[in-house]
């Protein structure tokens, strides 16, 4: 039986992955800051499909918590055969309106931290000859919106070069990039959420259910949606200016558990 492990899983997407992966047989590592939530889950989880789900709890935007999930991911005794780093969060308010630590923070998470699983990871399967990442992104990627937005860029920039580097050992890597999806982000982050209209607002379910189809087909980047990859797509053609307000409506996107 395979092994997944999530990062921020207690909610949002990362629970839809945990719930998907252990529906399909998969045993999980769940990693997540809130340990009792995490053992519920980790309970629930167990009752409803028959699997194994150990329980983590990191902080991954400090270096403790970075270095105990690295420190898993290099167990070869039980090795993990699927990463899916999904934790992260959003600020409110525009670049200088939200405070240097924070915007710090998020970029350690988002960046570092996505790095050093994905190379703990990745070495681990390699060594294997087999095994895969999914490194959750967002659609702001596409668009110019702030701190949030370039930390977004650069999973999709690192995850796809890494794919193309590891193309021939085994590992598959993807970088998944959803819209706005209702989940626990926008309260943490202090945003409303009706400053979207309701047709940009996706299923974590059927977020998760695109994604993985994605994954298997060996895609390296998964836009889960028709919508978004239109307008993803029009991004690229239209100047940056022309997108401006587009990107302050998905420029949060939701992707913490």
């Amino acid at each position: 039986m395979t092994t997944a492990l999530i990062t921020g899983t207690t909610a949002g997407i990362g629970s839809a992955f945990a719930s998907r992966l252990a529906a399909d047989g998969h045993n999980l590592v769940l990693v997540s800051r809130d340990e009792k939530r995490l053992r519920n889950q980790a309970a629930d989880l167990h009752d409803r499909h028959g699997v194994e789900a150990e329980v983590l709890r990191a902080d991954l935007s400090e270096d403790a918590g970075i270095a105990a999930v690295e420190e898993r991911l290099g167990d070869r005794t039980h090795p993990v055969d699927l990463l899916v780093n999904n934790a992260g969060f959003g600020n409110n308010g525009r670049y200088l309106e939200a405070p240097l630590a924070d915007e710090l923070r998020m970029l350690k998470l988002h960046c570092e931290a996505v790095l050093r699983l994905t190379s703990a990871a990745a070495q681990t399967m390699r060594a294997r000859g087999r095994g895969g990442v999914i490194n959750v992104a967002s659609v702001a990627a596409f668009f110019p919106r702030g701190t949030y937005g370039a930390s977004k860029a650069w999973v999709v920039q690192f995850t796809q070069g890494a794919a193309k580097d590891l193309a021939r050992s085994g590992v598959r890597l993807m970088a998944l990039c959803p819209g706005l999806v209702r989940t626990e982000f926008h309260a943490r982050a202090g945003i409303k959420p009706d400053h979207a209209p309701s047709w940009m607002w996706l299923d974590p379910d059927r977020l998760v259910a695109a994604a993985l189809k994605d994954f298997a087909r060996g895609k390296t980047l998964s836009i889960p949606d028709p919508r978004y990859k239109a307008m993803t797509g029009l991004a690229k053609l239209v100047p940056r200016s022309a997108v401006a307000g587009v990107s302050s409506k998905v420029g949060r996107s939701p992707v913490k558990g």
